[in-house]
């Protein structure tokens, strides 16, 4: 299974086998050579675009209050996760087939 991770989580890959994904590291700090600019620039969006859509994802889950203000115990966080995709699928669901109540 990939990973994607954003930059914070650079380094993580090698410690996983290569598993998490992380925007290329750059090599130059200062005084890059164009055609590495033009490389690691094209890298860095692939990534982006591929990651785009779980940053959506917890955009999207962090709407819900339990989970945008959560300080109880992490082993419940599983299933208030869970509980959370349940309603917003089943909103979903009602919002395609045109029923307005829930």
């Amino acid at each position: 299974m990939e990973i994607l991770a954003d930059a914070g989580y650079q380094g993580l890959g090698a410690q996983t086998g290569r598993r998490v994904v992380t925007p290329p590291h750059r090599k130059f700090k200062k005084n890059a050579p164009e055609w590495y600019e033009e490389m690691h620039e094209r890298q860095r969006k692939a990534h982006s675009s591929r990651r785009i859509r779980v940053e959506h994802g917890i955009a999207h889950l962090k709407n819900w209050r339990a989970l945008a203000r959560h300080h109880g115990r992490r082993e419940h966080m599983t299933d208030i996760i869970q509980a959370v995709a349940g309603l917003h699928s089943h909103q979903q669901t009602a919002t395609l087939s045109g029923d307005g109540q829930m």
